[in-house]
């Protein structure tokens, strides 16, 4: 029995190619579109799955509670880890790393590279990493030790197996023995490292980590298998005060488990949201996207009925069951389907590589692995039986004794399911449409969002090696060169966070006011190079540093500190009684957090050695290679033993939006796809329509309809469809995108014409599509039509 259905399914598919083509093409872009999205969700919610002990992983956080807003963050004191493990008893483990990754230089011979690493606790090997030379107990033994990577070991030491003993220089300062390789990490682990140095070593050259006051340590706590994550955060609330009662600090857990998906915080709180939201929607493409695909089967298959009607009615009077034409009609859609996984399978062989540079990740097919073959052959069985169910139903249907007396079938219920479904198609492709036009319009409305300073031509150099004892003769020679217009050092990057402080206070500040204010160390070249305007007052000068300490703050600040002028006021640290003078007030800038309102700012003069990053503006009109060229030259001149790197402040500030305009590409490419698909669905219906309107086309033309006409009047159906798409996605893509802009503080607001947009080019889009046959049919000789009347 079933071989005779496989066989009856062959036939049928042999017999109408076209149509077989459609369906099946249709059906292997849906599932290609949802194994690539399936693939992306995959990587993200495993990630950090590396880790055995990921349910009992937590992120030490902070919440500090300001005037306006709660500001959490995950910087804490550098000497709680070990004093939590030891006083709180649900405590396993602690872990203490360095903020962020940090870049040194390390030489072997005559070969020097580059290597972004952490300096960290020895626990860290218990918690987390497997080792391939060396082992956890040793690692940390000796002060000046290092622990690498596989990667790193083949960058430092070339194909060498055994590496434990050696020794690189750090830095051109330090030799570092080799006391132990792990496993390269995978790019889904939040924890990423080319090397570790014990974190004593950052202890003792940090004096800033150890008062309670400063948050300058990144901490990880590793639970007890039974303990109570309420009780210990319970525990961990005020900790902090114990040692510092002025702190603001108040300390929770935050499970490995959420680190990638859900970190965002509104109030102190999770949100529920963060990159999991993504998660949901593309998840949610994919479906839409099988759906679509399942409904031009169903419409194909309703539409050509009559074509098959007779071998239904054939079949009832040779003793066939309703059941079992169902179960006949349901197994040729799903043997569709597994043709059309087959057919995926092969398109996703061709597409990932292009795939994985859209999303830069690393994704295979993982054929080997058996959930991978099963997922893909469920999706095809679902595809099947969703497909298939309603055409089997209605096939099956029908009754033998009109079915051979020629009698036509009418058709009204089926062409109202069709015309529904088209519907259903449509509005979710121009949800899609409105979609990526809404997210693609927010990222440039950030793009373009007023800064404050000038990103563009601006060069981020980390200050290196004898860079900060020669920046005078180094700013005079890039000044010299004629490409460069200003230069400057800062202790932090322009466009992201650094030092910030609550402790500040002045004349007519609000008793218990807590207001977070961002500080600055600059050269005073720093204002010019970067773009920022002084608004009122002066420059800094070098002679700023003396006493009294005088500074530069924003707009912002200025007006915390009272009505008028700010020049002349002055600010202190609570309990020093130095003060700080403004002289001179800038316009505000946007750094951080590009959607958001920064805190207020101020500058201070510092001494070169006390700075960590070059800045240098190319004049608009050089040519940006040759710039660099004579950067190079200089900076090799006076820092001969660090090879030259470099950033540009635009790419970073690009960088900051990887979530959002990954979204952007994704759903462009989906929305695409999704009315490719329904096109090749409406393109069928539109060559059914014209071959079962023949005759009448051929009457209209004899009774002298024109050509226009004709196709207005084939055309008309389908499009009052679309329109009808049309009036149901609008509300629905304006209620979804409007909740997904309130995530943003700073956004745009949606404009009429963007789903005026989206519902022109769907129109057009479906004209195009029916245009071919319904002018095809239009020009057909009515000879040959009415030749058997």
């Amino acid at each position: 029995m079933i071989r005779n259905y496989i066989k009856t399914a062959f036939r049928s598919l042999t017999k109408n190619k076209a149509y077989s083509f459609l369906n099946i093409f249709g059906l292997a872009i849906g599932i290609v579109c949802a194994a690539l999205i399936f693939l992306w969700v995959e990587d993200e919610v495993n990630y950090d799955s590396v880790n055995v002990k990921k349910d009992r992983l937590y992120l030490v956080k902070e919440n500090q509670k300001y005037d306006t807003y709660v500001f959490t963050h995950s910087s804490t004191p550098g000497l709680m880890g070990p004093e939590v493990k030891e006083t709180l008893p649900g405590i396993a483990n602690t872990c203490r790393t360095s903020e962020g990754g940090i870049t040194f230089l390390f030489s072997q011979g005559d070969k020097s590279v580059y290597a972004t690493g952490k300096y960290a606790d020895p626990s860290i090997f218990s918690i987390t990493l497997p080792f391939i030379q060396g082992n956890a107990r040793n690692a940390f033994s000796q002060y000046h030790s290092v622990v690498i990577t596989e990667a790193a070991s083949k960058k430092f030491f070339g194909n060498e197996k055994s590496v434990i003993g050696k020794t690189i220089k750090v830095d051109n300062k330090q030799d570092y023995a080799v006391s132990g390789v792990v496993k390269d990490l995978p790019a889904n682990s939040t924890l990423q490292f080319e090397w570790l140095m014990p974190f004593q070593i950052h202890l003792d050259g940090s004096p800033w980590l150890k008062p309670w006051g400063n948050n300058n340590t990144t901490t990880y706590v590793e639970l007890k298998p039974n303990a109570n994550l309420a009780t210990v955060n319970k525990q961990m609330l005020n900790y902090i005060q114990r040692h510092d009662p002025k702190s603001l600090g108040h300390m929770f857990l935050f499970s490995m488990n959420d680190w990638r998906l859900r970190d965002d915080f509104k109030d102190g709180k999770m949100t529920g949201g963060g990159q999991i939201e993504y998660v949901h929607l593309f998840t949610i493409i994919a479906w839409i996207i099988l759906l679509i695909a399942c409904i031009n089967f169903m419409n194909l298959a309703t539409a050509r009925s009559e074509k098959r009607a007779r071998e239904v009615g054939v079949r009832k009077v040779l003793g066939a069951g309703k059941n079992s034409l169902i179960f006949q009609f349901i197994g040729e859609a799903i043997f569709m389907a597994l043709i059309a996984a087959g057919a995926a399978l092969i398109l996703l062989t061709l597409l990932l590589p292009a795939f994985n540079l859209l999303v830069e990740k690393q994704l295979t097919l993982g054929l080997d692995k058996l959930n991978h073959v099963f997922a893909l052959l469920l999706i095809a069985i679902i595809c099947g039986l969703v497909a298939g169910s309603y055409p089997a139903l209605y096939l099956s249907s029908f009754r033998p004794v009109a079915v051979l007396k020629g009698i036509k079938l009418k058709d009204s219920s089926a062409a109202y399911i069709r015309k529904g479904l088209v519907i259903l198609q449509f509005s979710a492709s121009i949800i899609l449409i409105i979609s990526t036009v809404i997210i693609y319009l927010q990222i440039q409305h950030v793009k373009s969002r007023e800064l404050g300073f000038n990103k563009n031509n601006l060069l981020e150099i980390d200050l290196e090696g004898q860079m900060a004892k020669n920046y005078t003769p180094i700013r005079e020679e890039l000044l010299n060169t004629g490409h460069i217009e200003n230069v400057a050092l800062a202790d932090h990057s322009i466009i992201y966070g650094g030092n910030n402080t609550n402790g500040m206070t002045w004349e007519g500040k609000a008793p218990g006011s807590e207001i977070l204010i961002s500080q600055r160390y600059v050269t005073p070249e720093f204002m010019a190079t970067s773009g920022l305007n002084i608004l009122e007052g002066r420059n800094l000068v070098v002679r700023d540093t003396g006493r009294p300490v005088h500074m530069i703050i924003t707009k912002s600040l200025e007006k915390l500190m009272g009505k008028g002028s700010a020049l002349g006021k002055t600010m202190h640290f609570e309990g020093d009684t130095t003060m700080a003078t403004v002289v001179g007030v800038v316009n505000d800038y946007v750094y951080g957090n590009m959607y958001g309102k920064p805190d207020p700012v101020m500058f201070f003069v510092a001494s070169p050695e006390y700075n960590t990053v070059m800045y240098a503006r190319i004049k608009p009109q050089a040519d940006i290679q040759k710039s660099l060229a004579e950067i190079q030259g200089i900076l090799k001149k006076y820092n001969p033993l660090y090879p030259f790197q470099y950033r540009f402040v635009d790419d970073q500030f690009n960088g900051m939006f990887q979530t959002e305009m990954l979204a952007s590409k994704l759903s462009r490419l989906f929305a695409a796809l999704a009315i490719v698909i329904s096109c090749l669905g409406l393109f069928g219906l539109a060559t059914y329509t014209a071959e079962r309107r023949t005759k009448e086309i051929g009457i209209r033309k004899v009774l002298g309809a024109s050509v226009t006409s004709i196709t207005s009047l084939l055309s008309r159906d389908f499009l009052q469809l679309v329109v009808l798409s049309c009036i149901i996605a609008f509300p629905l893509a304006y209620w979804k995108m409007g909740l997904w802009l309130k995530g943003y503080q700073y956004h745009i607001d949606m404009q009429w014409w963007v789903y005026l947009v989206a519902g022109g080019l769907a129109i057009i889009i479906a004209l195009i599509t029916i245009s071919f046959q319904t002018i095809k049919a239009a020009l057909a000789n009515p000879v040959k039509s009415l030749r058997s009347e």
